[in-house]
């Protein structure tokens, strides 16, 4: 595709976050030679770089480790030349044609188009113990880490469809799952909570949190737990599933002018587009259902080929 001339703009393209789909659609990007520019505020590869290892991304056999999936995946990106740069954005604006983002120190770059790449986190208990073994027993991705526990006991933290969903997941490889909710009812939806209660693999304690996650340099050894009633007990498991839930990084966002869900995740269509023309979205910070990094990856490349697509009808 010929370059486009941009009089008004430092870049054709800006690409918000350098995860999975940021760098796909930074590769694509770099491959059609738009100019383009990557911002990410800290290393390249967001939650995969918190992945121990990753057992479902196509084409690895054996597995590989998020570390070393991020480093192939930025290597691939630079082989054609992608800018990259590690920066802070304070501010964005971007409704006109000429989107702007303000940088911390002051600076101002201007695009003609935007893909939203910030991700996702997963909600923290916040317990002591939970840092310092995730991805050695701690995991947030019931679908991503589950085979790793085969005939071992595990517990889920979470009572929402999500966590009653992966605990039933879960049964297929551990020998015994332990839900752990911190209140006296399920919030899942009857129907889940019925198969999940049908299951002889799976335990409920309910009115009761984890105060603790203590192990050793195996990774996680179990749980301190208290109840509600001010009793306390500790449960022995080799894994911890904490699904709380995940929140969307989305506090640079001008999230009065972008469509958003109603726990703040940017709405978009089938070919990432938001509510903004020329600002597309892409990976975990879209409102959808599943995250995963291939997923991730499948919508940064839509998101490029859709902002490719804008770029072109530009005047």
């Amino acid at each position: 595709m010929p370059q486009q001339t941009m009089p008004d703009t430092d870049y054709q393209l800006v690409i918000i976050g350098g995860g999975p789909a940021g760098l796909t659609a930074g590769l694509y990007a770099a491959r059609a030679r738009l100019k383009t520019l990557l911002v990410e505020k800290g290393a390249l590869g967001g939650q995969v770089l918190t992945t121990d290892w990753v057992d479902n991304y196509p084409g690895f056999v054996e597995g590989i480790s998020g570390f070393d999936l991020v480093e192939k995946m930025a290597a691939h990106a630079e082989r054609f030349d992608l800018a990259t740069r590690t920066a802070q954005i304070s501010a964005l604006d971007l409704r006109g044609k000429s989107k702007i983002l303000y940088l911390e120190g002051g600076e101002r770059l201007t695009a003609q188009a935007v893909i939203i790449c910030t991700g996702g986190s997963p909600g923290k208990l916040g317990v002591p113990g939970e840092q310092a073994y995730a991805g050695k027993g701690v995991s947030y991705c019931a679908t991503c880490d589950g085979p790793f526990y085969r005939n071992q006991e595990i517990a889920v933290v979470g009572g929402g469809n999500t966590a009653i969903q992966e605990a039933l997941h879960l049964t297929k490889f551990a020998s015994k799952v332990t839900v752990i909710h911190r209140r006296r009812e399920l919030r899942a939806t009857k129907v889940v909570q019925e198969k999940a209660m049908a299951s002889d693999r799976i335990e409920f304690l309910l009115d009761t949190r984890v105060a603790e996650i203590t192990g050793g340099a195996g990774g996680v050894e179990g749980l301190r737990l208290a109840h509600n009633d001010g009793t306390s007990s500790t449960l022995a498991v080799s894994g911890v599933f904490i699904l709380i839930g995940v929140v969307p990084n989305n506090q640079l966002l001008p999230l009065n002018d972008l469509k958003t869900d109603e726990y703040g995740f940017i709405v978009t269509d089938t070919e990432m587009k938001t509510s903004l023309p020329g600002v597309f979205a892409a990976g975990d910070i879209r409102s959808k259902s599943f995250r995963q990094i291939v997923n991730a990856a499948g919508e940064g490349a839509t998101a490029e080929l859709s902002a490719e697509q804008y770029l072109a009808q530009l005047d």
